[in-house]
């Protein structure tokens, strides 16, 4: 189970909001999926705007807004390459010997890990992290095996970005 120190999507002190791993998907109607659509295409729109063109009020947007964020479902923030400011970048995938939720636990906690999966197949958690530096990333490296049920990672060094896409719209 969780720690409660530990939210992710950072909701942090929201703890019956939380989106465990087999928690279902919240649901979300048609004009949700509007919403969020539009804030894909633009997250600095205007709600005044976004509700002229959906047909509602600007207050109906804002609250949509307000329950989709409180919920975890959608966070609008500024994405960066972080290749493009002078940062590594890497994903590390690790194999556990038994349940990895401690660990992802653990690591979620780690500020230079910024996406922390528990998969299915020949990793048990896909970690991406954003170092400072080659030295940073070893270290950090290191600091995973140390980890109790961690066997064993395997490092992918990102050299270079060729694609990174947050509108992929929504399901139905």
């Amino acid at each position: 189970m969780r720690r409660p120190d530990v939210q992710p999507l950072r909701l942090a002190g929201r703890p019956e909001q939380r989106r465990g791993a087999v928690a279902p998907a919240r649901r979300v109607d048609e004009l949700d999926r509007q919403l969020i659509e539009a804030l894909q295409e633009n997250g600095r729109e205007s709600f005044r705007r976004i509700a002229a063109l959906l047909g509602v009020s600007e207050a109906t947007v804002r609250a949509r807004y307000a329950r989709l964020t409180g919920e975890g479902i959608l966070q609008v923030v500024a994405v960066t390459n972080p290749l493009g400011l002078g940062f590594d970048q890497a994903l590390v995938g690790v194999k556990t010997n038994g349940s990895p939720e401690e660990v992802a636990d653990e690591i979620s906690r780690w500020p230079e890990a910024d996406y922390v999966v528990v998969t299915a197949g020949r990793f048990d958690l896909v970690v991406e992290v954003v170092v400072a530096d080659r030295r940073e990333l070893l270290d950090l490296t290191n600091r995973m095996r140390a980890l109790d049920s961690v066997v064993s990672t395997e490092t992918f060094f990102y050299l270079e970005m060729w694609k990174q896409l947050y509108d992929w719209g929504t399901r139905e």
